[in-house]
């Protein structure tokens, strides 16, 4: 068995090991302990890779494994990893800790429920690390039903409504990167030496212009989908406010990454012509989906459609940064994934401890909680500040990122583009330290809050780790800059070498 088996592997027996468990404690422990040997795995995983690089070991994927599963139409299970896929790993295992710390507590259906969070987290891996496309599409359908339920069994308020909506737009997106991955397979048999899955075979094959426009607005549009692209972001907020908290910090931790990665690892990295001329039309809808998510968030009064809406305006830097093409920008996305899917699952997690006691999330019928509950109100102020940027935090790292690589890009328009999305970080601060005023500092207004219960010994363990990863990039930057610069870099070279074709 290969080394990268393991991230597969390891979630699979800890489901198992849930279905086959009688009792809710045990069934909590074995979610908790597969969770933390994936943290420690991808953990090691990671150093291992840093070491192999360090030693010289070149290609764009290091510890590659090729098993044929159906050979008449050439699928394979190829699996390979670089900084950027080992980046979204060890955001994938930071969370799942996360999300089953926050979750001991639940009561209803409880092999179901840790079963469906650990096949999620399975999809997840697998999506990460497989380099064929049939692969990554069959990882990228796993993800969607166990959401599904999450929302319809677990969730509240318009659960159904918000299950359907986000299953019903998220096959849509499926759908049509599914369209484009077949028209790459077909595509690679008459451009190339014969029809293949194979992502790094892909990459070498020349297509049409003609044909790259069309497969590019497929795949980049359909995993834009699951990035709450505008304007197909609506599925978000209904989705995130009606989910238990752990589906939520899943969704937007982790689910709504992988259309990031895929927009970059598939559209841009392997239809560079195409992302050379149409990359524009994507920059528009990442300013608009930036300025607006900004501004809807600041009309939210429910703590979890601020967050949400908040997703759609820092998802919109992701897009941003991919669109851009330029090295830096690129390395900015991958760092506001990473940054915005553990600061967006702290938030979702403190969201849902507040409303565990409170029995709500309107900010302006909270007021003065900070008192009563120190910890849960001081995770809240300080994920608070990562979300407006401030030094010191992930959110600052990344942004800054993205924006110097925005400004990178020559022309008017990307000026603009980048100005534009510089200005939502004031309309960020006005929402944050508005809520935070209104939820948090202040007097108490309802007496019955002087009785809440600050956190407990499992979500303060959660948010101590997820605090954690909000430092370790805000303080130490350099470390995933290092690890994703490399692999940013060869996108980049691929970009403009066709740029330079062309001209």
């Amino acid at each position: 068995m290969d080394t990268l088996s393991l991230l597969i592997l390891i979630p699979l027996v800890t489901a198992l090991g849930v279905l086959v468990s009688k009792k809710d404690q045990t069934i909590k422990l074995v979610a908790l302990a597969g969770s933390i040997l994936q943290l420690g795995f991808s953990v090691w995983l990671t150093l291992f890779y840093v070491g192999l690089r360090n030693a010289g070991i070149s290609g764009m994927f290091l510890m590659q494994n090729s098993i044929e599963w159906f050979a008449p139409l050439h699928i394979y299970f190829r699996s390979g990893v670089d900084g950027i896929s080992l980046s979204m790993i060890l955001l994938t295992a930071f969370v799942v800790v996360g999300g089953i710390l926050v979750s001991w507590r639940i009561e209803k259906q409880v092999k179901e429920f840790f079963f469906l969070l650990i096949f999620l987290s399975l999809g997840a891996y697998g999506f990460f690390i497989s380099t064929d496309l049939f692969m990554m599409f069959f990882f990228l359908e796993i993800a969607v039903i166990p959401k599904y339920l999450l929302i319809g069994i677990w969730g509240s308020g318009k659960k159904d409504y918000s299950a359907m909506k986000l299953a019903l737009m998220l096959m849509g997106g499926s759908a049509l990167v599914f369209l484009g991955i077949v028209g790459m397979y077909y595509a690679a048999g008459v451009y190339g030496s014969a029809p293949t899955w194979d992502l790094q075979a892909l990459s070498q094959i020349k297509l049409p212009i003609e044909i790259q426009r069309v497969l590019y607005i497929l795949i980049f549009t359909g995993f834009g989908i699951f990035t709450a692209m505008f304007p197909f972001h609506t599925w978000a907020p209904d989705g995130h406010s009606s989910a238990p908290t752990a589906a939520s910090m899943f969704l937007a931790g982790i689910s709504m990454k992988l259309g990031g990665y895929g927009c970059l690892r598939v559209a841009t990295y392997l239809l560079p012509d195409a992302a050379q001329e149409l990359s524009w039309i994507f920059i528009i809808l990442a300013s608009i989906a930036i300025i607006y998510g900004a501004f809807a968030t600041m009309m939210q009064k429910d703590l979890k459609y601020m967050n949400a809406y908040s997703s759609v305006s820092h998802c919109g830097f992701v897009i941003l940064g991919i669109a851009m093409l330029t090295k830096t920008a690129i390395t900015g996305a991958v760092i506001q994934m990473v940054s915005h899917g553990v600061m967006t699952a702290l938030f979702f997690a403190t969201i849902g401890m507040i409303y565990d006691r409170a029995h709500t999330r309107q900010a302006d019928e909270l007021g003065g909680v900070l008192k009563q509950i120190p910890f849960i109100g001081t995770t809240f102020i300080i994920v608070g500040l990562c979300s407006l940027g401030l030094p010191g935090f992930s959110g600052f790292v990344s942004e800054m990122t993205v924006f110097v690589g925005s400004w990178e890009h020559p022309g008017v328009w990307y000026k603009v583009a980048t100005i534009l999305a510089c200005a939502s970080i004031v309309v960020t601060a006005v929402y944050i330290l508005r809520a935070v005023g209104l939820a948090i500092w202040g007097t108490i207004k309802n007496k019955e809050f002087e009785q809440l219960k600050d956190a407990r010994w499992n979500e303060r363990l959660a948010t101590v780790l997820l605090v954690v990863g909000i430092l370790i990039i805000g303080l130490c930057p350099f470390w995933i800059t290092k690890l994703v610069d490399s692999d940013s870099l060869i996108i980049f070279n691929k970009l403009i070498s066709v740029a330079s074709l062309a001209h």
